[in-house]
């Protein structure tokens, strides 16, 4: 039976979509070997700077060294593929754009590596320091004696760092979602309360129970929202007088 009309374009987006999936896991794989050889160097860095240096260390498992470097290269290919990715999404929904909007999603791409990093250091400099301090000080509290596994440090590490991270790629995702016209500034306007609770809620999520840890998270993921509601005015205004140039220059054209 011959596919109808309808039916023809569907399959032909979902194996395009496919393609590009296979892309993104193959530069992903790629990365993610690239991250093995430096995983080495990436753990001796964290091991010597910031907060693992007040704590004695120890491996409770024999796969426990080859998972912190498993660990990292994830973190690694992560960063390395997410632009990648981007960049695909971009190509399968380009061909739906106009000329103009094509060129602007597209500029958006190289800042995503960008703001993944600032998202990863504001983590690990600022939120990850506070929630081991919080933990460490109810551990000593309650009489207890340090004594914490190497696993246990990364994977508690990695928990605050990677979705911060990810969560710093929200002015783009916005940006590229009003580019492509799915998002409009006053459906964010619309939508602030309920997006500022889920933030606040990942925010306590991912933070120590304290006020301080939740409100320092908090207030810049917040901020991140009123950013990306302004960009995207901006966005959405330049895409209104483009409109308004094409209605122009055909009114033109027909008379």
């Amino acid at each position: 039976m011959t596919p109808s009309e309808h039916e023809m374009p569907l399959m032909e987006h979902l194996v395009e979509l496919r393609r590009r999936i296979i892309y993104v896991l193959i530069v992903f794989v790629l990365a993610l070997a690239g991250g093995l050889f430096a995983a080495g160097s990436v753990y001796n860095w964290l091991i010597r700077s910031g907060s693992a240096k007040a704590f004695q260390l120890n491996a409770f498992s024999f796969w426990d060294g080859i998972g912190i470097y498993m660990k990292i290269a994830m973190i690694i290919g992560i960063a390395v593929a997410l632009p990648f990715a981007c960049y695909q999404l971009w190509k399968f929904v380009s061909p739906g754009l106009r000329p103009q909007e094509r060129s602007a999603t597209l500029r958006y791409v190289p800042y995503v590596l960008l703001l993944f990093m600032i998202g990863a250091a504001f983590a690990y400099f600022i939120i990850f320091p506070m929630a081991i301090q919080f933990t460490s000080s109810v551990t000593k509290s309650m009489g207890l004696q340090e004594t914490y596994g190497i696993a246990q440090y990364f994977t508690f590490m990695f928990n605050i760092v990677l979705p911060v991270a990810l969560l710093f790629e929200l002015p783009l995702l916005i940006m590229f979602l009003t580019g492509i016209r799915v998002l409009t500034p006053m459906r964010l306007r619309k939508w602030r309360k309920i997006s500022y609770f889920l933030l606040v809620f990942v925010a306590v999520v991912i933070t120590p129970p304290d006020f301080i840890s939740d409100f320092l998270v908090a207030i810049p993921l917040l901020v991140l929202y009123e950013a990306s509601v302004y960009l995207s005015s901006v966005v959405y205004r330049k895409q209104l007088r483009a409109q308004e140039e094409r209605e122009a220059q055909l009114r033109v054209a027909a008379e």
